[in-house]
């Protein structure tokens, strides 16, 4: 339940079929998202789960699988 939310909002942040989302998905490779999509995103991860992403912590985030990581480890 947690990945396929997750997955949702990435799925309509980039406007990509869900389906096509793995953890291994790069945001930057595969979904071609520059500074103000991460940003975005961050910001819909933060509204959605009621967690605050510290600045530090996104620089390492780079695929699905290290979202989802980070914020089960935030849960």
């Amino acid at each position: 339940m947690f990945v396929e939310k997750v997955k949702k909002i990435i799925s309509a942040q980039f406007e990509v079929d869900e389906n096509l989302i793995s953890e291994s998905t790069s945001f930057v490779d595969d979904l071609d998202a520059d500074s103000i999509d991460l940003l975005e995103l961050v910001l819909a991860f933060e509204d959605e789960f009621s967690i605050e992403i510290d600045e530090e912590d996104i620089k390492n985030i780079k695929t699905i699988g290290d979202i989802i990581e980070y914020l089960e480890s935030k849960k």
